[in-house]
């Protein structure tokens, strides 16, 4: 008899190994006990369903409006110097403009007005113009303050304060105090995270980030601590994202972790589409700015309903404190959990809690190692391009809001490719791919930009490269979260968003640049990083159909028995059943689930 079943077994190992003849199998890539668990007190159930509608979806929609009102707020619409005068005169206000100002090449090579400078004339007791000509007239910087393009908006911050010209670096200097300050926040409540929980770092993060965002509304009279609130708000604003949506994957099902994604995703793009519109119909940034910022602050209310990850609390040995958080679950879920602290404790005696040293943690061991170095750079290239072509996209001509709600909008349709395509062909594939057809957008762009013919094409391209930018994202955060371990997994994100934000200083000089120099001068730059980082994206592991690493030994092996040209299968359910049969209180559950 005990033949016949080892004969058996031995045919069942035979198919499980024709079923991955692509790749080896790894048992800690799929032994996931903790899903047991889950199962137990609903993994998939009413809670999940509204944690991941109010918190990571919800809160990716307050959180991209507060995060990103404050580009349109600084917006810098077409200025020059006030001259008085005209209003003696019969000119029309191009006429005059032409008599009263220089003119000066725009970054396409252009002539146009000059947007800083002005004839030294007194032109009001002029009353003979048609002696005036401009030839051999001394230019000076504006002397009457400037006059502004209100044909998209009554009034921006640099509007009402006059940040151009002298003052022109303002706005620039408040990105780059934003994405200084989100490396030094995400350093600190990434490892936060990790140490004393998600939980705790949501409330810190969802209380400063509205602080700094309406205190920053009220102190734009001084610039100094007009950056004092940016730069908290920078601090704070990442693990706004981050620690929901690492909750939200750590209680769901493999199979649903695509889904929290998506929801974030869906959350952050119908934020950032709305905002615009907001503006577009309200036209003053001080009530715009208000009425996108309280949201994030009305989601403490809902509290009660924000838990502790189990998963984390588990990893810390804090066993009494995951199964409160697991009957809270079951309770919302309809379910019963009424494991004892002894039988969890008795399901991971065998695994011993990892010493880590913070970030130095994620560089323990070549692989690991190189897994943060490329997800890293991925970062840093996803990144640099969203922030470029949004902030690019509200400076190009034309409707600056159409042109910033093109760049939105067009990310839901990139979810649902990225989602789809990361569930069918796996994340490296698809993160890879986008890349390198980003790249390949943006030759046309370097050849035709400088040639106005061609605008409506430009404006076009620099869209299909944001939807492939929001699908590239999609994919980079999604891979971030899978690969690390759970006693590293905030810190692991937290890297990516530290180099990020910290390449991300580079983005607005590249809008600088390109609106000052040469409008090619980015997409230079930015079609380099796309070729480099697809290349680098095929070296990552697969994590799809694969469970989360809990530790650091299974994260040092993850992806190791991959091969280089294969694509994701899953496993048979069967056999991850019988994985899992070697802990008898889990087989104790499922069996409490089955009975009648």
């Amino acid at each position: 008899m005990r033949d016949k079943k080892e004969q058996a077994n031995s045919r069942k190992a035979s198919q499980v190994s024709g079923h991955f003849s692509q790749m080896d199998v790894d048992d800690s890539e799929f032994n996931d006990p903790f899903q047991a668990l889950m199962e137990k007190a609903g993994n998939h159930g009413r809670y999940q369903t509204l944690y991941n509608f109010l918190f990571v979806g919800g809160l990716a929609f307050s959180g991209a409006m507060i995060y990103m009102n404050i580009i349109l707020a600084l917006n810098i619409p077409d200025h020059w110097c006030t001259v008085p005068g005209r209003e003696n005169t019969n000119f029309t206000l191009e006429e005059w403009r032409d008599i009263v100002l220089p003119k000066q090449a725009d970054n396409r090579g252009r002539e146009t007005f000059s947007n800083c400078e002005m004839y030294q004339a007194n032109f009001s007791e002029i009353t003979d113009w048609s002696a005036w000509s401009s030839s051999n007239r001394t230019k000076t910087t504006c002397q009457n303050g400037w006059s502004y393009d209100k044909t998209w908006y009554e009034s921006t911050i640099p509007t009402d304060h006059h940040w151009v010209c002298a003052k022109d670096l303002f706005v620039t200097n408040v990105f780059v105090v934003g994405r200084v300050t989100e490396v030094a926040g995400s350093f600190i409540l990434g490892q936060m995270g990790d140490s004393y929980g998600r939980r705790f770092v949501y409330y810190i993060s969802v209380v400063f980030c509205s602080l700094g965002r309406l205190g920053s509304i009220m102190c734009t009279s001084s610039y100094t601590w007009f950056l004092i609130m940016s730069g908290i708000v920078g601090l704070t604003v990442n693990s706004l994202f981050q620690s929901p949506q690492i909750i939200g994957m750590e209680i769901s099902r493999e199979e649903d972790r695509s889904r929290i994604a998506f929801f974030q995703s869906c959350g952050w793009s119908i934020g950032t589409t709305l905002m615009p519109l907001l503006y577009w119909w309200l036209r003053h940034w001080d009530s715009f700015m208000w009425l996108t910022s309280i949201p994030t602050a009305m989601v403490l209310l809902f509290s009660k309903y924000v838990i502790e990850s189990p998963r984390w609390l588990i990893s810390k040995q804090r066993f009494r404190e995951a199964i409160v958080q697991l009957q809270k679950i079951a309770k919302i879920n309809g379910h019963r959990f009424d494991m004892t602290e002894k039988e969890l404790a008795e399901i991971y005696s065998r695994d011993k809690q990892d010493v880590t040293y913070g970030i130095a943690s994620l560089f323990a061991g070549w692989r690991l190692a190189r897994n943060t170095i490329i997800m890293g750079f991925s970062w840093c290239v996803v990144a640099v391009s969203y922030f470029t072509l949004v902030l690019f996209s509200s400076r190009m001509a034309g409707n600056p809001f159409l042109n910033f709600l093109y760049q939105s909008i067009v990310e839901i349709p990139a979810y649902v490719v990225g989602r789809h395509m990361g569930d069918t062909y796996g994340r490296r594939f698809t993160n890879s791919v986008s890349f390198l057809i980003s790249f390949v957008t943006c030759l046309p762009i370097i050849v035709y930009a400088t040639d106005e013919r061609y605008e409506s094409l430009m404006i076009y391209l620099a869209t299909f490269i944001k939807f492939l930018n929001a699908l590239t994202f999609f994919t980079v955060n999604l891979q971030c979260l899978e690969i690390y371990p759970t006693c590293m997994r905030q810190t692991g994100v937290a890297l990516g968003t530290i180099l990020a934000n910290a390449i991300g200083v580079l983005a607005p000089y590249l809008v600088y640049l390109g609106t000052t120099v040469d409008i090619r001068a980015p997409y230079y730059i930015l079609g380099v990083l796309f070729l480099l980082g697809g290349i680098g994206a095929l070296f990552l592991p697969e994590t799809l159909h694969k469970k989360l690493p809990d530790t650091m030994e299974e994260a040092g092996h993850f992806g190791k028995h991959d091969k280089f040209f294969s694509l994701p299968k899953p496993p048979p359910a069967a056999e991850k059943d019988d994985r899992l049969s070697s802990h008898p209180e889990l087989t104790r559950l499922r069996r409490s689930e089955t009975a009648p």
